[in-house]
């Protein structure tokens, strides 16, 4: 039970994150305040089902910490990492849906194999290229997006001004070299529960 405690303190001493700045946790930079479309209490609802959810994963087993990453928008839970079988990822989901307030669930974990250097790289690689096209793309808010590369396949997760925005968005990952798949959990403005006034 101690160290369940000393987990949770530490997890709340080490992923605090403040909504009248930036959104930036376990999944990095996160989207950012000034061109967030949701509201405010839509922001903080998403702040705690998030921390909620990542104290709930790591008291689940403390390895995760690194190894799954999570993310809230609008009530909608997007889940990615590595674990080492299909019934950790099982569990995972199952945890994901128990979390107050939840409207979706998308579990992007993979199953864990042996590490492969070349292939890493390249999924950096691909990651790097696609946020700085979305950074030189001045019609894209590039802030608004989290993006991750597993085996060449792109995961793109966000929110969208317009339809025209996610299109391009889409469209950037596609043009990258060697872009095995696309798979993009993008949110337009206008299917929020709340936006900005």
């Amino acid at each position: 039970m101690k160290n369940k405690l000393l987990v949770l303190l530490c997890l709340l001493l080490i992923i605090p994150s403040c909504v009248g700045v930036s959104s930036k946790g376990i999944f990095g930079t996160g989207v950012s305040v000034a061109f967030d479309p949701r509201s405010v209490g839509t922001q903080i609802d998403d702040s705690i089902m998030e921390k909620s959810l990542s104290t709930k994963i790591v008291l689940l087993d403390k390895n995760y910490f690194l190894s799954v990453k999570s993310k809230v928008l609008d009530g909608r839970i997007f889940l990615t990492g590595k674990v080492d079988n299909p019934e950790e990822k099982l569990k995972l989901t199952k945890l994901a849906w128990e979390i107050q307030g939840v409207r979706s669930v998308r579990n992007d974990i993979k199953i864990k194999e042996e590490f492969n250097f070349k292939q890493s790289a390249k999924d950096l690689l691909i990651t790097s290229q696609l946020r700085t096209a979305l950074i030189l793309n001045k019609e894209i808010k590039a802030t608004n997006y989290q993006i991750d590369t597993y085996k060449r396949k792109i995961y793109i997760y966000g929110i969208a001004i317009k339809s025209e925005e996610k299109d391009m968005v889409i469209d950037e990952a596609k043009q990258i070299l060697d872009v095995k798949d696309v798979i993009a959990s993008i949110i337009l403005v206008d299917d929020l529960r709340i936006q900005k006034n």
